[in-house]
């Protein structure tokens, strides 16, 4: 396992759609590895391939206290979203030393295929929701940036920038 550097928010492979996974190979596997490594290293609640430059639907996400209950997610889609919203700060590595609120639904209802290769639907509410929803964008070519207005967005893109130059 080891940890993978972030892509910077302006490489065009971060608004790019990734593509679907056809099956779970011992590759896959340890890009998951090395997936949970960086999540952890971060330390962040989640993480899409696309983050650190595998073009593949693969997220891995862990919102809990103790850590070490990291989901594996392939191809992960929401099937069901509550009315219920719920704002959360969210932030990407991908845009360093910036975050904002974004609203999302509470719970969701996730159909992925599983480590095993099986496909699973799993229900996740609150801070696990907004971790999966949060890398189903990212799956998708989305940043939590592109949910705020196109000035908030600028300013948050333009700070990240300054912030990385140093």
């Amino acid at each position: 396992m080891s940890v993978r550097a972030c892509l910077p928010y302006a490489d065009r492979r971060l608004h790019t759609p990734a593509a679907p996974v056809a099956e779970i190979t011992e590759t896959v596997r340890m890009i998951w590895d090395d997936m949970i490594e960086t999540m952890e290293a971060m330390p962040g609640l989640g993480l899409a391939a696309p983050q650190i430059g595998i073009m593949l639907r693969l997220a891995v996400v862990d919102a809990s206290e103790k850590r070490g209950q990291a989901v594996r997610m392939a191809n992960p889609e929401v099937l069901h979203a509550s009315v219920q919203l719920r704002m959360h700060d969210e932030a990407s590595p991908n845009l360093p030393g910036v975050s904002a609120p974004v609203e999302r639904p509470r719970a969701v209802t996730v159909r992925f295929l599983n480590d095993t290769g099986a496909v699973e639907d799993r229900d996740f509410v609150g801070l696990w929701a907004v971790s999966v929803q949060h890398q189903i964008d990212h799956l998708n070519g989305t940043l939590f940036v592109d949910h705020l207005s196109p000035l908030r967005r600028k300013m948050l893109v333009a700070k990240s920038a300054k912030l990385s130059r140093g």
